[in-house]
């Protein structure tokens, strides 16, 4: 795209920004009663299609409405595919458990164009391992000779999310877009400390996190390992300002003291934090209108509402407490 072509696209994305949803929305939808009613409003913020109103079928018409307005703005293919990467990786993992297993892994596959249930599970079957998308074709065969050979489904998927990460990173080096190498960046490092923390509770080895964690610009990850490694059985504990925890220090010497103080609310609110952080830097492109950057942060804010949507969802459908689903929400971008 050149200088007039990223003009005329951010235009039309400051106009489609208008109708994303903001923090108040998010609000108004948390203290609501039931699905149903979240639901309606969705819709009346044009959400869904008259077609069915099932949350599924809400969800999954925002996600191909964002792809094809990415495709209607110009946004190039190369950049598609790496946004895609943990969308296809998640694929990946869901095809492989299944057709070794005949059973369903209690997960959904993502309706993705020419990689969805049917095409990735013809492909897995027929062991075509050279019609998958390319940054799956390395790590496809190994984690199907395992999954067949062990049937450790949680070994096979940290196989094929350990690809993603060090996919996206290596995608990072090569960029010449820095709000998407920056993105890439960031997303491999919270990616990695997230990793790093449930494996610290719930005990795992320095090996497994040798074989979970991939490298990143952002972090030293070897340090990760033995911080996270020292720190089992330890993070409970480390609540109390006094105690002293070695994960905790690494962060802070690594920058995320923020992680740290967010560690120490709950699971959920940290969680919640290392999405803000992606919406905090893509905040910006809000103010520049002659680059591709804020077509690609309005994919990544699209992204993130749809996440959060989903989260209310999923809470009014079990009838979680109103706090319970403030503490998970996440940050909209406008």
């Amino acid at each position: 795209m050149n200088n007039l072509d990223y003009i005329y696209a951010v235009s039309r994305i400051r106009v489609k920004e208008q109708s994303l949803l903001t923090d108040s929305d998010i609000s108004a939808m948390i203290p609501m009663k039931t699905e149903d009613e979240v639901l309606d409003y969705l819709q009346s913020k044009g959400w869904g299609t008259d077609a069915e109103n099932s949350a599924s079928a809400v969800l999954a018409a925002e996600e191909r409405r964002t792809l094809e307005a990415m495709e209607d703005l110009g946004l190039d293919e190369e950049t598609m595919n790496i946004l895609s990467y943990p969308k296809l990786f998640h694929n990946l993992k869901t095809g492989i458990q299944e057709v070794t297993t005949a059973e369903s892994p209690g997960r959904a596959y993502y309706d993705l164009p020419g990689f969805g249930k049917a095409e990735v599970r013809n492909i897995l079957e027929r062991n075509a391992f050279d019609e998958l998308p390319e940054a799956l074709r390395t790590v496809a065969p190994s984690a199907l000779e395992i999954m067949l050979k062990t049937r450790d489904g949680q070994m096979c998927d940290t196989i094929v999310d350990k690809a993603c990460l060090e996919a996206m990173s290596a995608a990072a080096k090569h960029s010449k877009n820095r709000l998407l190498q920056q993105y890439l960046e960031l997303t491999v490092a919270l990616t990695d400390i997230r990793i790093a923390v449930r494996a610290s509770r719930m005990g795992k080895s320095e090996d497994y996190l040798k074989r979970a964690l991939a490298d990143t610009a952002l972090l030293d990850v070897n340090g990760l390992i033995l911080s996270a490694s020292e720190a089992v059985g330890k993070l409970e504990e480390a609540k109390d300002a006094d105690q002293e925890n070695p994960l905790y220090r690494y962060l802070e010497r690594a920058g995320f003291s923020a992680a740290v103080e967010a560690l120490k609310v709950s699971p959920a609110a940290f969680e919640r934090w290392c999405d803000n952080e992606l919406i905090d830097l893509i905040r910006p492109m809000r103010t520049v209108n002659e680059s591709v950057g804020p077509v690609l942060a309005y994919y990544l804010a699209r992204e993130n509402e749809i996440k959060t949507v989903r989260i209310i969802l999923t809470a009014k459908a079990n009838d979680f407490p109103d706090e319970v689903i403030e503490e998970r929400v996440r940050k909209m971008y406008v």
